[in-house]
Order: structure tokens, then C-alpha cells, then sequence
């Protein structure tokens, strides 16, 4: 399939072809309810209640304006191709007709199709958008540059909302209804352990915490999780005095520990070539 622009709707992209049924007009005709099978390419999973409800009681009062786009298929049925949202809503509103537009599209262009009409509308969850790029991916062997091109997104916005796809499912489902957000996710997935992604979500979700609230505790997080060093714990002063003072009663004399950056020394005093034979023989022996 062709790269193409998205700028001028979907509707612009499809080769059209005359109806199985009825009399067209222009390019659409009124196609019956019943004889419009959803698409198993549908990328959209979750679709809510109370918005159909809205379009339904919309749709009631101006009609369906826009149509909706599907391809033949056997039994003088159509498969749907986009507007599976405008469909449900249509069905509540109790309309035995709506508008459609008929494509050429080929079976294994629907998928690819149905996408790209999901993210002009933006219809798409993270999640489900993460699941269609992924599917694209495995059945067509797209790269994440084709994905890029074909959708009309930067790689790197592509390759980001895959990464969704490693997110523990519980993660996952709360980004599908709506409970975390993009930002949120995208911050969880800089920890590396699930654990841990899961009791920030827990934080995130009980105390309504922002992007930048969650990003800020993950950073503390990691801060309590780095193993210390010598030179941190060095520039400990009460640790450093207990070493220093340590050391002076093992040697029998003044021990000073100065550190500077990354590095450091330790000072030993002696007073005289006897003090320092035995300080010698202390620490060699």
C-alpha cells in the first residue's frame, strides 16, 4: 500500500466502487443497519458508554452526518472499514439506514485502514494504539520508520507508545479506562522493576498525584536505591570521624581523612623515625 498524506480524511485516501444495493448518490448511499458487519481489525477496544449515549441522542436530533466507510463483501453484506463508534451510536438511536461510503479496499488493507482513521480522530487509547502498531508490525512486517510514515507520526512516537506494550497488564488496563495518563506511563517505565511500578501507580491512583509529582518520586526512588560508594560514605562527616578516630587508636597517632570529588586522601602524623618504624610495622604487620 501507497504512502499517503492524512491531512484530507480517510474518506479522500479509498478508491470507491458502486453499491451492492440502492442508488448512489455521489459516492454514498443509505445502507441498512443490519447488513453492516463490524471489522475484526477494529483496533478500538473500548468504547464508552455514556459518550454513545451523547452521539446517539446527537445522531436522533441532526441525523449522521458523516458517512461512514465499508467494503463489500459476500452475501451482499459490507464489512466496516471506519466509523465503528458512529455505527453503535446509530444503532442506539434507533436508525435502520445510515450513510455510507463504499471502498475498494482489499481484506488486508482493513487493519492498516481502520488505524489510520482511529488516530486522525484520535479515537484510540494508548493501549489500543500500541496493540494496532504492534499487530501492523507482526502481520505486514512494517519497521517503526513505515508505521511512522504510514500514520503520519514521528518514530519516536511510535517506538514510545510501544514500550506501553512492556507495562504490567494491571498498568495497562488503567491506562485503557483512563485512570493514568500517557505521562504517567511513560514515567513508570523508566523503573525497572514492576514492583516498583506498580506501588508508584498505587501512589499515583490514591493520591491523584501529577506527571511531574510521580516523576519526582521515582527520582527519589532511585537516589535510595543506589549503592554507596566509598567516597560517599566519606563525605558522611559523623561516618568520617568515626573511621578517622578508628584509625588514630590502631596507629597510635593522628589520622585526618580528607576527601575532595571523587577523591581522597588520608593523612598519617608521626614525630619522629622510631614514631614512623612502628607505624610502618602496625600497618604492615
Amino acid at each position: 500500500m501507497q504512502n499517503r498524506a492524512l491531512g484530507k480524511g480517510l474518506a479522500s485516501l479509498l478508491p470507491v466502487s458502486k453499491s451492492q444495493e440502492g442508488e448512489t448518490s455521489g459516492h454514498h448511499f443509505l445502507c441498512v443497519v443490519e447488513n453492516i458487519l463490524p471489522s475484526r481489525a477494529q483496533p478500538r477496544k473500548l468504547f464508552n458508554k455514556k459518550a454513545l449515549e451523547e452521539l446517539a441522542e446527537s445522531i436522533k436530533e441532526q441525523g449522521l452526518i458523516q458517512p461512514l466507510i465499508v467494503r463489500a463483501i459476500e452475501g451482499g453484506k459490507y464489512e466496516l472499514i471506519a466509523g465503528e463508534r458512529r455505527l453503535r451510536a446509530s444503532k442506539l438511536a434507533g436508525l435502520e439506514k445510515v450513510p455510507v461510503v463504499v471502498s475498494e479496499a482489499k481484506a488486508d488493507q482493513v487493519l492498516e485502514l481502520a488505524l489510520i482513521e482511529n488516530i486522525q480522530r484520535e479515537d484510540l487509547n494508548p493501549i489500543e494504539e500500541a496493540l494496532a502498531y504492534q499487530e501492523l508490525q507482526q502481520k505486514y512486517g512494517f519497521s517503526q520508520e513505515e508505521l511512522a510514515s504510514r500514520v503520519g507520526k514521528d518514530r519516536s512516537t511510535i517506538a514510545n507508545t510501544l514500550r506501553l506494550l512492556g507495562l504490567p497488564e494491571a498498568i495497562r488496563a488503567d491506562i485503557i479506562e483512563g485512570r493514568l495518563s500517557m505521562g504517567h506511563a511513560r514515567a513508570l517505565l523508566s523503573l525497572e522493576s514492576d514492583e516498583d511500578k506498580l506501588k508508584l501507580k498505587k501512589k499515583v491512583l490514591e493520591q491523584a498525584l501529577s506527571v511531574r509529582d510521580l516523576e519526582q518520586l521515582i527520582r527519589h526512588l532511585k537516589t535510595a536505591k543506589e549503592p554507596k560508594t566509598r567516597v560517599q560514605v566519606l563525605r558522611s562527616q559523623p561516618q568520617q570521624r568515626f573511621l578517622e578516630e578508628r584509625l588514630s587508636r590502631h596507629l597510635g597517632t593522628k589520622v585526618k581523612i580528607k576527601s575532595q570529588g571523587q577523591q581522597g586522601k588520608v593523612v598519617i602524623e608521626f614525630y619522629s623515625p622510631e614514631d614512623l618504624d612502628r607505624i610502618y610495622n602496625t600497618i604492615i604487620v
